[in-house]
């Protein structure tokens, strides 16, 4: 018999989701809680996810029961890591059915609604998820900070760089060295002692400050945000040269990054034409 509740997880670095929906796709309930993802753990992976799937039922008046009855489809990020994939299948879990892919394969199944295409997600990182002839793959998204090119951590890499050579005299005290060297003291140690514990989280919190200067015009800051739309356009020309039929962009900064784009390349793009949960959903069984 089919499942009556169709449930989709997107369970990312930075948030988990949750939405429920009935066998027409009528929205139930939702939830929202904290980073998910397969770098923290099976066990504290499912305390999050159980508590952002007690909200969706919540708000359905649901049971837990109810999940009995119901297929369920998530993203995960960090679900390529070794082991990562065989601890999600060994869980007991109370769906009727489950299934598991990375969190950006969702994004390219909601974008595109299951059809081939691609799309580039620029957020705290960068990946590149492809459908082709019913195919996933992706591009890049290895990991800061040796990948992750274009992203909200590598403008904020690049930023902490500049800062540095500035308070050595190696480089111009542009107003953004001066910004950034401010969370600092204007004091090395303290930014090294600052570095010693960031995240790429961290680093991509001053992304929106390179992109405040260098819309104002500051000549490094304009030259990071330019150096990052190179590897952008790159990723795109990439996307098409594998057979992508259309790429949509994704994330939390392509909509300022979107502007440094060539025409020509802005061109190319499309809009999605749903997010990461519609994804989850279609994996989950959803028609």
């Amino acid at each position: 018999m089919p499942a009556r509740f169709f449930l989709g997880i997107d369970a990312g670095g930075s948030h988990c989701r949750a939405r429920l929906v009935d066998g027409a796709g009528r929205v139930l309930g939702t939830g929202a809680t904290g980073p998910a993802n397969m770098r923290i753990g099976i066990d504290a992976f499912r305390t999050v996810l159980d508590v952002a799937i007690a909200q969706a039922l919540a708000e359905a008046a649901l049971p837990p029961a109810a999940l009995d009855d119901t297929s369920a489809g998530m993203g995960i990020a960090g679900i390529s890591r070794p082991g990562a994939m065989e601890a999600l299948r060994e869980a007991a879990w109370p769906f009727a059915n489950v299934t598991f892919v990375s969190d950006a394969v969702i994004a390219n199944l909601g974008a595109h609604r299951g059809r081939d295409g691609a799309i580039l997600i620029l957020g705290t990182g960068s990946i590149a998820q492809l459908r082709i002839g019913g195919a996933d793959f992706s591009i890049g998204g290895y990991g800061f900070p040796i990948s992750d090119e274009g992203s909200g951590a590598a403008l904020g890499l690049s930023a902490v760089r500049h800062a540095l050579r500035a308070l050595d005299g190696r480089s111009e005290r542009t107003a953004l060295a001066l910004a950034v060297a401010d969370r600092f003291g204007h004091a090395i140690p303290q930014a090294i002692a600052w570095m010693d514990r960031a995240t790429p989280r961290d680093y991509a919190a001053l992304a929106p400050l390179v992109m405040d200067h260098a819309e104002a015009g500051d000549a490094i800051a304009r030259s990071i945000v330019e150096d990052a739309a190179g590897h952008v356009e790159r990723f795109i020309e990439t996307i098409f040269e594998r057979g992508a039929p259309g790429c949509a962009l994704m994330g939390g900064l392509s909509p300022r990054l979107r502007p440094w784009l060539r025409a020509r390349t802005v061109a190319r793009l499309s809009e999605p034409d749903g997010d990461a949960l519609d994804g989850a959903l279609l994996l989950a069984g959803l028609r």
